[in-house]
């Protein structure tokens, strides 16, 4: 008679485990490609697919940009506030510089989305506060901006082979150099060589969401008020990806790391997010 290995006994309580749930689907489905389409009824036949090397180049380019000029200033600006529920605060602002952007089309690109992102930055750096999070800590800094690579995939794409912890494994070098850079010297400056190697390789898939949006709002059809509707789920998209990756970041700190990812996988190959031969992943 084989052996039967034991089934693992995790000490998950019914909340946390509810929560890391919740996390595996955000970080997982999560789409704005789809989010999009469902925003304008269809009339976008790009969500999905590879979109013009015109829109790829300008939204690489732009969240670059909007990245650089983003971090020290959302980050800086949270430091000894209360922890607040901003979220809607946030989506309000961000309908206004999507209004603009809707009104002015591309030409509008290079002014709203550096402000939109500090806007998500900062709405990101509230959540993460609220898991429990110390943006002092330099380690909680560069994970606000790690949410900004969670969301660059289509429609019916799987965000990668693994998912989200096989893309933190793919970042994990770069952020340790990074949180060891900023530690050494205080300070966040996007110009410090281990942060802008960061930056730019979050810049790569943060471009992916910043060229849907583009493409969107330089469509014929839409004007300033479609354009804020984007924007706003545009920010939605983020803010929700920043509460699975705080909820996970917050549960690894309660119950270590190795069990929460072991658990983590078993729920996204469970409610197939994941082929199970991408088991290894975690």
């Amino acid at each position: 008679m084989a052996n039967t290995l034991p089934v693992p006994v995790t000490r998950f309580s019914q909340t946390d485990r509810a929560a890391l749930e919740a996390a595996v689907a955000a970080l997982e489905k999560a789409s704005f490609a789809r989010s999009l389409s469902n925003l304008l009824g269809g009339q976008m036949g790009f969500a999905g697919r590879i979109l013009p090397e015109k829109f790829q180049r300008i939204g690489t380019t732009a969240a670059k940009r909007a990245l650089e000029g983003a971090l020290a200033v959302a980050l800086v600006s949270l430091r000894g506030k209360p922890i607040s529920d901003s979220g809607a605060r946030h989506r309000r602002l961000a309908m206004i510089c999507g209004a603009m952007g809707g009104a002015m089309g591309l030409s509008a690109l290079p002014i709203e989305l550096p402000i939109s992102t500090a806007i998500m930055l900062r709405a990101i750096a509230d959540i993460a506060r609220a898991e429990g999070e110390d943006l002092r800590d330099p380690a909680a800094a560069i994970a606000c901006l790690e949410v900004f690579a969670l969301g660059g995939h289509g429609e019916e794409e799987k965000m990668m082979e693994g998912g989200y912890l096989a893309l933190r494994g793919l970042f994990a070098k770069s952020v340790s150099d990074a949180t060891a850079y900023v530690s050494q010297r205080g300070a966040v400056s996007e110009s410090a060589p281990a942060l802008a190697r960061l930056i730019g390789a979050i810049a790569g898939r943060f471009g992916v969401v910043v060229s849907q949006k583009t493409a969107a709002q330089a469509a014929p059809i839409v004007g300033a008020i479609t354009g804020a509707a984007i924007n706003a789920a545009f920010t939605e998209h983020f803010q929700s990806l920043a509460r699975g990756h705080f909820t996970v970041r917050r549960l690894e700190r309660a119950y270590g790391a190795h069990e929460v990812r072991a658990e983590y996988a078993r729920i996204a190959r469970a409610a197939g997010f994941w082929a199970q031969e991408s088991a290894g992943a975690a």
